[in-house]
């Protein structure tokens, strides 16, 4: 069946509430404890192929995306979230399909009266 899709369609892949743990931080408990950590990624990239053909070759594979993100997470400490996020947008927009990516990811528990502190990054292809 052949798909109705504009040529200038985006589909939208989100990994959402990736709950992973990892060392971030900088103070001596933050140093010697992992930490929880909530990763939410958003990947824009054009899939008219993979709409036509049902190929898995002509889409933009998110379990292996997200197999890269936890290796990175739980496998490196970071003193920053910018660091941190910033890592794992390089991941999210490494592929040359990838057109726009964003990636927020939360520290829950980093202020005594919030539930998390959060920062996000975007990539936009130029």
């Amino acid at each position: 069946m052949q798909n109705e899709l504009a040529p200038t369609s985006l589909a939208t892949i989100r990994i959402k509430n990736l709950r992973l743990r990892t060392y971030i931080g900088f103070k001596d408990d933050e140093v010697k404890n992992r930490q929880d950590v909530v990763v939410n990624v958003t990947i824009k990239y054009p899939a008219e192929n993979a709409s036509d053909s049902d190929n898995v070759d002509d889409a933009l594979n998110y379990r292996t995306i997200t197999k890269k993100i936890i290796a990175l997470v739980e496998n490196n400490r970071f003193y920053l979230l910018e660091k941190l996020t910033a890592d794992v947008l390089a991941i999210a927009s490494e592929h040359d399909w990838v057109e726009f990516a964003e990636v927020e990811v939360d520290k829950p528990h980093a202020l005594r009266y919030a539930d998390s502190v959060s920062l996000a990054l975007t990539y936009q292809k130029s």
